[in-house]
């Protein structure tokens, strides 16, 4: 299956660990949404917003590495699961259950997340545009 990652899944170290099947395919932009970090885990969290846009890495994973990100992004507590269509393409994301109120990353999981950027070659406007709260 496709897999929209974001935050800190961008990460491929991270993701390999997280999910030993997946395999990066290419950088994709999710359009009409935004990132931003919220919840008490100040953690990564996409949202609809017109004109917008949301860097991300294209990976295919299989059922089992799904079932493991349930479990790594407590689903569907949460998050829950979005689908989107790339390219006539079933895909899913997560996000967040509870819209909280943005919550600045802490500096380690913000770290986590600009190594994602550099290792999908994503532009990192991006992301300091969503820390511009």
């Amino acid at each position: 299956m496709l897999y929209f990652a974001y935050g800190s899944n961008l990460h491929h170290f991270q993701m390999k660990r997280r999910c030993k099947d997946s395999i990066f395919l290419k950088k994709i932009n999710l359009k009409d949404f935004k990132l931003t970090f919220r919840s008490k885990y100040r953690a990564a969290d996409i949202e609809p917003k017109k004109n917008s846009i949301v860097p991300g890495g294209l990976f295919e994973i299989s059922k089992s590495d799904e079932k493991k990100l349930d479990v790594y992004e407590d689903f569907p507590i949460l998050y829950k699961k979005h689908y989107f269509f790339y390219y006539g393409k079933k895909v899913m994301t997560y996000t967040m259950v509870k819209k909280s109120p943005f919550k600045f990353p802490t500096e380690r999981y913000l770290n986590v997340v600009k190594r994602g950027y550099r290792d999908c070659k994503l532009d990192k406007k991006f992301l300091i545009k969503a820390l511009q709260y």
